[in-house]
Protein backbone atom coordinates (compact mmCIF):
# COMPACT_ATOMS: atom_id res chain seq x y z
CA UNK A 1 0.00 0.00 0.00
CA UNK A 2 1.47 3.43 -1.04
CA UNK A 3 1.21 5.59 2.75
CA UNK A 4 -1.27 8.76 1.93
CA UNK A 5 -0.57 12.36 2.47
CA UNK A 6 -3.87 13.20 4.55
CA UNK A 7 -4.03 16.72 3.06
CA UNK A 8 -3.76 16.04 -0.19
CA UNK A 9 -6.52 12.92 0.35
CA UNK A 10 -8.99 15.70 2.02
CA UNK A 11 -7.89 18.17 -0.90
CA UNK A 12 -8.56 15.69 -3.45
CA UNK A 13 -12.20 14.73 -2.33
CA UNK A 14 -13.36 18.46 -1.94
CA UNK A 15 -11.75 19.72 -5.00
CA UNK A 16 -13.75 16.69 -6.46
CA UNK A 17 -16.82 18.13 -5.28
CA UNK A 18 -16.09 21.56 -5.97
CA UNK A 19 -15.71 20.38 -9.77
CA UNK A 20 -19.03 18.64 -9.68
CA UNK A 21 -21.12 21.39 -8.12
CA UNK A 22 -19.63 23.91 -10.86
CA UNK A 23 -19.89 21.11 -13.61
CA UNK A 24 -23.55 20.88 -13.13
CA UNK A 25 -24.11 24.68 -14.42
CA UNK A 26 -22.10 24.46 -17.57
CA UNK A 27 -24.50 24.89 -21.04
CA UNK A 28 -27.39 26.31 -18.95
CA UNK A 29 -29.50 29.46 -19.19
CA UNK A 30 -29.44 32.48 -16.67
CA UNK A 31 -33.01 30.97 -15.78
CA UNK A 32 -32.14 27.54 -15.51
CA UNK A 33 -29.00 27.97 -13.16
CA UNK A 34 -31.72 30.02 -10.77
CA UNK A 35 -34.92 28.24 -11.59
CA UNK A 36 -35.91 27.19 -7.95
CA UNK A 37 -36.92 23.17 -8.63
CA UNK A 38 -38.14 21.69 -5.31
CA UNK A 39 -40.64 22.98 -3.31
CA UNK A 40 -38.27 24.76 -0.87
CA UNK A 41 -36.47 26.53 -3.48
CA UNK A 42 -33.36 24.17 -4.23
CA UNK A 43 -31.67 25.53 -7.18
CA UNK A 44 -28.28 25.48 -8.71
CA UNK A 45 -26.56 28.66 -8.95
CA UNK A 46 -27.62 29.13 -5.20
CA UNK A 47 -26.13 25.61 -4.12
CA UNK A 48 -22.58 27.33 -5.47
CA UNK A 49 -23.20 30.54 -3.56
CA UNK A 50 -23.99 28.93 -0.26
CA UNK A 51 -20.69 26.28 -0.98
CA UNK A 52 -18.61 29.35 -0.98
CA UNK A 53 -19.75 30.95 2.71
CA UNK A 54 -19.86 27.25 3.80
CA UNK A 55 -15.91 27.19 2.77
CA UNK A 56 -14.78 30.85 3.79
CA UNK A 57 -16.59 30.42 7.15
CA UNK A 58 -15.23 26.90 8.37
CA UNK A 59 -11.79 27.14 6.60
CA UNK A 60 -11.31 30.78 7.06
CA UNK A 61 -13.03 32.75 10.25
CA UNK A 62 -13.48 29.54 11.76
CA UNK A 63 -9.36 29.74 12.12
CA UNK A 64 -8.68 33.30 12.36
CA UNK A 65 -8.42 33.81 8.81
CA UNK A 66 -11.17 36.06 7.91
CA UNK A 67 -11.66 36.66 3.75
CA UNK A 68 -12.09 39.83 3.69
CA UNK A 69 -15.32 39.44 1.58
CA UNK A 70 -18.47 40.66 1.74
CA UNK A 71 -21.16 38.49 2.31
CA UNK A 72 -24.49 40.25 3.51
CA UNK A 73 -26.38 37.49 2.83
CA UNK A 74 -25.00 35.74 5.77
CA UNK A 75 -24.89 38.38 8.29
CA UNK A 76 -26.67 38.88 11.33
CA UNK A 77 -30.39 40.39 10.39
CA UNK A 78 -30.09 38.71 6.74
CA UNK A 79 -33.06 37.50 5.37
CA UNK A 80 -33.29 33.88 6.22
CA UNK A 81 -32.14 31.32 3.40
CA UNK A 82 -30.60 34.48 1.74
CA UNK A 83 -27.27 32.42 0.76
CA UNK A 84 -29.16 29.55 -0.82
CA UNK A 85 -30.50 31.89 -4.08
CA UNK A 86 -29.33 34.75 -6.46
CA UNK A 87 -30.57 37.41 -6.96
CA UNK A 88 -30.97 38.91 -10.55
CA UNK A 89 -28.42 41.64 -9.58
CA UNK A 90 -26.26 39.05 -8.69
CA UNK A 91 -24.76 37.42 -12.15
CA UNK A 92 -23.19 33.72 -12.36
CA UNK A 93 -19.41 35.08 -12.93
CA UNK A 94 -20.20 36.92 -9.68
CA UNK A 95 -21.35 33.73 -7.57
CA UNK A 96 -18.95 31.29 -9.38
CA UNK A 97 -15.48 33.77 -9.10
CA UNK A 98 -16.47 34.23 -5.25
CA UNK A 99 -16.73 30.27 -5.41
CA UNK A 100 -13.21 29.86 -6.69
CA UNK A 101 -11.88 32.56 -4.49
CA UNK A 102 -13.61 30.71 -1.35
CA UNK A 103 -11.32 27.61 -2.88
CA UNK A 104 -7.98 29.88 -2.94
CA UNK A 105 -8.67 30.62 0.32
CA UNK A 106 -9.47 27.59 2.33
CA UNK A 107 -6.92 25.94 0.20
CA UNK A 108 -4.66 28.44 2.07
CA UNK A 109 -6.01 27.92 5.23
CA UNK A 110 -4.76 23.99 5.01
CA UNK A 111 -2.07 24.33 3.75
CA UNK A 112 -0.63 27.04 6.88
CA UNK A 113 -2.13 24.92 9.52
CA UNK A 114 -1.07 21.02 11.04
CA UNK A 115 -4.61 19.51 10.63
CA UNK A 116 -5.04 19.51 14.43
CA UNK A 117 -4.97 23.49 14.69
CA UNK A 118 -7.73 24.15 17.04
CA UNK A 119 -10.53 26.60 15.83
CA UNK A 120 -13.76 28.42 17.31
CA UNK A 121 -17.13 28.04 14.63
CA UNK A 122 -18.22 32.05 15.11
CA UNK A 123 -21.96 30.78 14.75
CA UNK A 124 -21.91 27.72 16.95
CA UNK A 125 -22.62 27.79 21.26
CA UNK A 126 -19.93 29.33 23.49
CA UNK A 127 -18.52 25.94 24.73
CA UNK A 128 -18.98 23.80 22.01
CA UNK A 129 -17.76 25.75 19.29
CA UNK A 130 -14.13 24.52 19.14
CA UNK A 131 -13.10 22.16 16.16
CA UNK A 132 -9.53 20.64 14.63
CA UNK A 133 -9.00 22.26 11.18
CA UNK A 134 -9.04 18.16 10.59
CA UNK A 135 -12.90 18.33 11.27
CA UNK A 136 -13.54 21.49 9.59
CA UNK A 137 -12.35 19.95 6.08
CA UNK A 138 -14.35 16.79 6.75
CA UNK A 139 -17.16 19.10 7.34
CA UNK A 140 -17.10 21.26 4.31
CA UNK A 141 -16.62 17.87 2.18
CA UNK A 142 -19.06 16.44 3.45
CA UNK A 143 -21.30 19.43 2.74
CA UNK A 144 -20.16 19.94 -0.67
CA UNK A 145 -20.48 16.53 -1.74
CA UNK A 146 -24.38 16.53 -0.18
CA UNK A 147 -24.86 19.72 -2.38
CA UNK A 148 -23.24 18.23 -5.07
CA UNK A 149 -25.74 15.84 -4.57
CA UNK A 150 -28.70 18.24 -4.93
CA UNK A 151 -27.25 19.46 -8.20
CA UNK A 152 -27.19 15.97 -9.65
CA UNK A 153 -31.11 15.70 -9.18
CA UNK A 154 -31.76 19.81 -10.13
CA UNK A 155 -29.45 19.37 -13.08
CA UNK A 156 -31.32 15.97 -14.06
CA UNK A 157 -34.99 17.51 -13.32
CA UNK A 158 -33.92 20.65 -15.67
CA UNK A 159 -32.65 19.44 -18.84
CA UNK A 160 -31.76 15.15 -18.21
CA UNK A 161 -28.84 15.61 -18.38
CA UNK A 162 -26.27 13.32 -15.48
CA UNK A 163 -22.92 12.31 -14.70
CA UNK A 164 -20.20 12.78 -11.94
CA UNK A 165 -18.20 14.56 -13.76
CA UNK A 166 -16.99 16.27 -17.38
CA UNK A 167 -14.95 12.81 -17.41
CA UNK A 168 -16.87 10.55 -16.14
CA UNK A 169 -20.70 9.97 -15.83
CA UNK A 170 -20.45 7.07 -13.43
CA UNK A 171 -23.98 5.57 -15.47
CA UNK A 172 -24.71 2.48 -16.49
CA UNK A 173 -25.28 2.24 -20.66
CA UNK A 174 -28.85 2.73 -21.85
CA UNK A 175 -30.70 5.08 -24.43
CA UNK A 176 -33.79 7.29 -23.49
CA UNK A 177 -35.70 4.02 -24.60
CA UNK A 178 -33.54 1.80 -22.09
CA UNK A 179 -34.21 4.65 -19.70
CA UNK A 180 -37.63 5.17 -19.67
CA UNK A 181 -38.32 1.43 -19.43
CA UNK A 182 -36.19 1.17 -16.60
CA UNK A 183 -38.19 4.15 -14.71
CA UNK A 184 -41.37 2.86 -15.69
CA UNK A 185 -40.39 -0.82 -14.35
CA UNK A 186 -39.54 1.17 -11.27
CA UNK A 187 -42.63 3.09 -10.95
CA UNK A 188 -44.51 -0.28 -11.32
CA UNK A 189 -42.72 -2.03 -8.76
CA UNK A 190 -43.45 0.98 -6.26
CA UNK A 191 -47.44 0.70 -7.12
CA UNK A 192 -47.14 -3.30 -6.54
CA UNK A 193 -45.72 -2.75 -3.42
CA UNK A 194 -47.85 0.25 -2.18
CA UNK A 195 -50.45 -2.03 -2.98
CA UNK A 196 -49.81 -5.05 -1.31
CA UNK A 197 -48.56 -3.43 1.88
Amino acid sequence: MTASDPKADLHFYLQSARDALLWKLEGLSEYDVRRPLTPTGTNLLGLVKHAACVELGYLGDTFGRPSGEPLPWVEEGAEPNADMWVTAEESREFVVELYRRAWAHADATIDALPLATVGKVPWWPSGRDEVTLNHAVVRVIADTHRHAGHADIIRELVDGAVGMNKGSDNMPPGDPAWWKDHRDRLERAAREADRDA
